[in-house]
């Protein structure tokens, strides 16, 4: 996840940005690929973002989920290609993504997603993590739409953040 944030700040904002962040932060920003870093760190650099833009931290980190994902998408195509379209895409995540992300990064700690599929457009995903990073998920989302040639509408009607057991993500696409 570190690698990944500081590749898609470095590649729209420059490397002097993201020291800057790591510099506010108070981080040493020494991430690799293999390691597992605290949650802490995240939110620190989260929350340096979202200070300098002026932004709240939910708009960053779901900047981050639309920005992140084509770079996924690009490293791991094998994901991607199966589908033509987001909703069987995302159907995939407990079954396919996160158990493959567990075989690369022993001991990560991914969200849980539940469905509930409608005969319609429409696509209720619930999202528990302790993390509560239902904005990465919406911009995940956004961006895999997008990927498909499709445009998501979404709306989350529960939230963790507010006292709810799980978020409640519903998704609609269009082409």
């Amino acid at each position: 996840m570190f690698n990944l944030l500081e590749n898609v700040v470095t590649r729209e904002h420059g490397e002097d940005t993201w020291d800057d962040l790591l510099d506010d932060a108070r981080l040493a920003g020494a991430y690799t690929s293999l390691g597992s870093y605290p949650d802490a760190d995240l939110l620190a650099l989260v929350a340096a973002a979202s200070a300098r833009l002026e932004v709240p931290a939910d708009d960053v980190v779901r900047w981050f989920g639309r920005e992140a994902l084509p770079l996924l998408a690009q490293s791991y195509p094998a994901f991607f290609t199966p589908h033509t379209s987001t909703r069987p895409f995302l159907l995939t995540l407990n079954d396919v993504i996160h158990p493959e992300v567990r075989k690369l990064y022993p001991g990560a700690e991914v969200p849980v997603f539940d469905f509930t599929v409608s005969p319609g457009d429409e696509l209720v995903i619930g999202y528990a993590s302790g993390r509560q990073l239902c904005s990465l998920a919406e911009g995940f989302i956004e961006a895999a739409a997008a990927h498909y040639g499709e445009v998501a509408t979404i709306h989350q009607p529960a939230c963790m953040k507010h006292g709810a057991p799980k978020c409640q993500i519903v998704v609609t696409t269009t082409r």
